[in-house]
């Protein structure tokens, strides 16, 4: 009976051995969840269930040396995946998209423009104000300018004689204009050369009445010639601010080493800005000069009319002169001659 009862414990010990030893195994391969459940197999109630022995026959050195123990080493494997776990750093969170600016109205672009692109804009936008200045100003006063010739000039091939014609235009508001000046000229001409020959007066006259309609000219056109610079120099400003602009753009990209759209985006929008207020100062330009251009030339065509009907009024009074004296002549020589019979009777 005593070597039965050994025989058991024997077999009880090496059972809980196998046991033992298949939890350690299990808790290093499958960790700490597979070892938890594992855990309820190594209950000491089926190892006791097994047993066809009753309790009171197993005494307590026995039942002891068969209950399992959990290795300190067991223990240390299970709750190193749970210090693992919390000491672990916190992963970044994805970058999202980058994505455009919420405000990309024109002005806000010229703000966060680049200073190249900013002295580019704002040169720009000056011409452009200069462009208007002078449509405004020489606009008024080539309207001004060609209504007076218009009406003088009207006045000069109404009137019958020279002196006529510089009373009407002397009386009324066109004494200021260029046509009073052609008239004023014929007059000088006249007091210079009243004792010269009427090919003569003629000859200098026209030279005259030339010189100051190229003064004129000049005169209306002065400050065109700043629409022809604005013209033709904006559009090549405009694109040295956008390949300022996208080269600093490019700079991004190669700083930022990505190609997201979005990150180059804004600077070349700050870039296409530049070259459109070049255009928006270019075209008013070129079209404002060429309409002044037509606009001059026509004030220019009346100022000669003026200065053809000032001839003409010349002309005539010359020959009216002429057949005055030669009628005069003509008469006094007739009173010599029956003078001179009387006497000699």
């Amino acid at each position: 009976m005593t070597g039965t009862m050994m025989k058991l414990a024997g077999a009880r010990r090496r059972f809980a051995r196998l046991v033992l030893t298949t939890l350690v195994v299990s808790a290093g391969v499958a960790g700490p969840a597979a070892a938890q459940q594992a855990e309820p197999s190594v209950q000491p109630q089926p190892v006791s269930s097994q047993l066809s022995s009753p309790a009171s026959s197993i005494s307590p050195a026995d039942a002891d040396a068969a209950l399992p123990v959990r290795p300190t080493s067991q223990t240390a494997t299970e709750s190193a995946p749970a210090a693992a776990v919390s000491s672990a750093p916190t992963a970044a969170p994805a970058a999202g998209p980058a994505t455009l600016p919420h405000d990309l109205s024109p002005w806000s672009m010229f703000l966060q423009a680049h200073v190249v692109v900013k002295a580019v804009m704002t040169g720009l936008a000056f011409a452009s104000l200069l462009t208007w200045t002078v449509w405004l100003a020489k606009g008024v006063e080539l309207i001004g300018a060609k209504r007076n010739a218009r009406s003088a000039t009207r006045k000069l091939s109404d009137a019958d004689s020279l002196s006529e014609a510089s009373r009407q235009i002397d009386a009324g508001w066109t004494r200021s204009g260029r046509v009073a000046d052609l008239v004023s000229a014929a007059r000088r001409e006249l007091q210079r050369s009243t004792d010269l020959s009427a090919e003569g007066i003629k000859e200098r006259l026209a030279i005259a009445l030339s010189r100051i309609e190229a003064k004129a000219a000049r005169d209306m056109a002065r400050g065109t010639g700043l629409l022809a610079t604005i013209g033709a120099t904006a559009p090549f400003v405009g694109l040295f601010g956008t390949v300022w602009g996208i080269m600093n753009s490019f700079i991004g990209i190669s700083q930022s080493k990505t190609t997201n759209l979005a990150v180059v985006a804004p600077g070349i929008a700050e870039a296409l800005l530049a070259t459109a207020i070049g255009l928006v100062a270019a075209i008013p330009a070129v079209i404002i000069y060429n309409v002044f251009a037509r606009a001059t030339a026509g004030y220019r065509a009346l100022l000669s009319d003026a200065s053809g009907e000032i001839l003409q009024h010349l002309s005539r009074d010359l020959e009216r002169q002429e057949n005055g004296t030669a009628a005069a002549t003509a008469i006094r020589a007739v009173l010599t001659m029956s003078s001179v019979a009387s006497a000699a009777e």
